[in-house]
C-alpha cells in the first residue's frame, strides 16, 4: 500500500471507532438482526426519514439558501437605530425551527453588537431542532406552542432589557471568538463531507416529494407502480445512511458531540450545513422512536399510563430537561409528547426552557450570560406550563 492509502485507512479506522456516536448505528444494526425487533427497526428508520428528515432538509435548504443573500450590515443598522428592535428580531430568530437563528444572536451578543435582552428573548423563544419533529408530526400543536414561545420570549427579553440585571460581557470571550480558527479537516472528514453533500443533493427533492405525498395519505408504491414496501425500504436505507454519516462526522468524545449539531461555521456550500443538521435531527429522532418502541415491547402500555399519572409533575420534569444543553434531550421530550406520555403543557414548558444548541457557544464564550439567561428562561417556562395546565387542560 502507498503512504496515502495507509493514511486514509488509519483515518477511517480511528475516526469510525474512536467516538461515541458510532454506538447508535452499531446498536441499530444489532437490533435489526434480532428477529423480534427487525420489523420495528425497519419501520422506525423509514418513518424517521420520510416523515421528519425530508421535511427538515427541505426547510433548512430554504432557510440557509435565503440567509446567503441577506445583507447583515443593513439588518444591523436597522436594529441599532431603535434598540428595542433587536429584542423583537431575536424572538423571531429563536422561533425558527432549528438552532441557526439562536446561534446567530448569541454570536452577535459575544461580539458586543446587541444587548442581553436579545439573548434572553432568543433562548426563551427557541425550541431548537425539536421544533422540526413537532411541526412535521403535529402542526396543529406547533401552531399553539410556537406562538406562545415567541410571545413569552419577546416579553422576557423586554423585561430583561429594561428591568433585570445583565452580566458584563467578558472581553476574553469576545477575543476568543475572533481569534480561534476551525481546525483543518483531515482526509476522512473530507470524504464523509463530500459523500454527505452528494447524498442530499440527490435526495432532497425526491425525498421531499415523497414525504408530501405520504402526508397527503397517498399510497406511493401504488401511485408509482412500485413493488410493495419499496418506499419503506428506501426510507429505511436512507435513514440508516443519515445515522452513519452523523456518526462518522464526530470530532471528539465530548457530550456536545452527542447532543448538538456539528459546530463548524456555515460551509462554502450551504447544502453541506443542511446535511449536517438534518443528519443530527434524524439520529435523535431514531433514538427517541427506538427507545419508545423498546419500552412498549418489554413493559407494555403501563409505562405510558404511569407517565400520564404524573399530571402536572411532568411539567417540572420537562422544564428541568430543558436546562440540559443541546437539542437531543429535547427531541426525546417531544417524542414522549407525540406518543401521549406527557401533556401539551409539559411540551410547552420544555419548549420555553430549552436553549437548544445555542447554549453551547454561550457557555464557551460568555458563561455568566449563559447561566443567567438560562435562569431567566426557566421562570416563564414554569409559569406558561402550569398556567396552560390549570387554565386549559384541567378545565372540565
Amino acid at each position: 500500500m502507498t503512504a496515502a492509502v495507509l493514511t486514509k485507512h488509519y483515518y477511517f479506522v480511528h475516526t469510525a471507532f474512536a467516538n461515541k456516536r458510532m454506538l447508535l448505528p452499531i446498536s441499530v444494526i444489532i437490533l435489526w438482526l434480532i428477529p423480534d425487533t427487525h420489523t420495528m427497526i425497519t419501520q422506525v428508520l423509514s418513518d424517521a426519514f420520510l416523515q421528519v428528515s425530508a421535511f427538515v432538509a427541505f426547510t433548512l435548504a430554504l432557510y440557509y439558501g435565503f440567509s446567503q443573500h441577506i445583507n447583515s450590515s443593513v439588518l444591523q443598522g436597522w436594529m441599532q437605530r431603535k434598540p428595542y428592535r433587536e429584542v423583537f428580531f431575536a424572538g423571531l430568530m429563536g422561533v425558527l425551527p432549528g438552532c441557526g437563528g439562536a446561534i446567530v444572536i448569541i454570536t452577535q451578543y459575544t461580539q458586543g453588537k446587541i444587548g442581553f435582552g436579545a439573548v434572553v428573548a432568543v433562548l426563551t423563544s427557541t425550541m431548537g431542532d425539536a421544533a422540526f419533529l413537532l411541526i412535521s408530526q403535529r402542526p396543529e400543536d406547533a401552531a399553539i406552542v410556537l406562538p406562545i414561545s415567541v410571545t413569552i420570549g419577546i416579553i422576557s427579553g423586554f423585561i430583561t432589557q429594561y428591568w433585570l440585571p445583565a452580566p458584563a460581557l467578558e472581553r476574553k470571550a469576545k477575543q476568543k471568538s475572533i481569534a480561534e480558527a476551525p481546525p483543518e479537516p483531515n482526509p476522512f472528514e473530507l470524504w464523509v463531507s463530500r459523500f454527505s453533500l452528494a447524498f442530499w443533493c440527490l435526495l432532497i427533492l425526491p425525498a421531499s416529494g415523497i414525504a408530501l405525498l405520504l402526508a397527503m395519505q397517498y399510497d406511493v408504491n401504488t401511485l408509482f407502480r412500485l413493488p410493495k414496501q419499496s418506499i419503506e425500504w428506501f426510507g429505511s436505507v436512507a435513514g440508516f445512511t443519515c445515522l452513519l454519516l452523523w456518526a462518522l462526522s464526530a470530532k471528539t468524545d465530548r457530550y456536545s458531540e452527542l447532543a448538538k449539531e456539528n459546530d463548524n461555521p456555515l460551509p462554502k456550500h450551504w447544502i453541506r450545513k443542511v446535511a449536517q443538521d438534518t443528519q443530527f435531527v434524524t439520529s435523535w429522532v431514531v433514538v427517541a422512536f427506538v427507545l419508545f418502541e423498546l419500552v412498549l415491547m418489554y413493559f407494555g402500555d403501563g409505562i405510558l399510563l404511569s407517565l400520564q399519572e404524573w399530571g402536572s409533575g411532568s411539567i417540572m420534569l420537562a422544564t428541568l430537561i430543558g436546562l440540559l444543553p443541546g437539542c437531543g434531550p429535547q427531541i426525546m421530550v417531544t417524542s414522549l409528547y407525540l406518543q401521549g406520555a406527557v401533556p401539551l403543557s409539559a411540551q410547552l414548558a420544555n419548549a420555553i426552557s430549552n436553549d437548544g444548541d445555542a447554549l453551547f457557544p454561550a457557555i464557551a464564550l460568555a458563561p455568566k450570560a449563559a447561566l443567567l439567561a438560562t435562569i431567566y428562561s426557566t421562570v416563564p417556562a414554569l409559569i406558561a406550563g402550569y398556567g396552560y395546565y390549570w387554565l386549559i387542560e384541567s378545565m372540565p
